[in-house]
């Protein structure tokens, strides 16, 4: 049974330390986007709109929200078989 404890906290350990890091990288756009707004003496609606604006922004896109933009601008684009894949693959590393 002890044998069983070890690897489910290492994997615990594991899926904490991704979330910490994810919180981490939020709270420092938070950082920024708080000085900027300060900065430019913000106040009230003006500094909320600011602020989702710059939040959103700075967010990183998801490789989920990658693929949904690539592959809209694919379809649109009409393309097809190697030609699509070729945009694809030269699309999700540019986003």
């Amino acid at each position: 049974m002890k044998v069983l404890h070890i690897p489910l906290l290492a994997l615990a350990l594991m899926f904490s330390a991704q979330g910490f890091a994810a919180n981490t990288a939020q709270q420092e756009k938070m950082k920024t986007c708080n000085a900027d707004a300060t900065a430019k003496a913000l106040k009230g609606d003006e500094r909320k709109a600011f602020m989702s604006t710059c939040l959103k922004k700075s967010a990183p896109l998801t490789q989920q929200e990658k693929m949904k933009t690539c592959n809209a601008d694919a379809t649109t684009k009409a393309l097809k078989g190697d030609e699509r894949k070729a945009f694809m693959s030269d699309c999700l590393k540019k986003k």
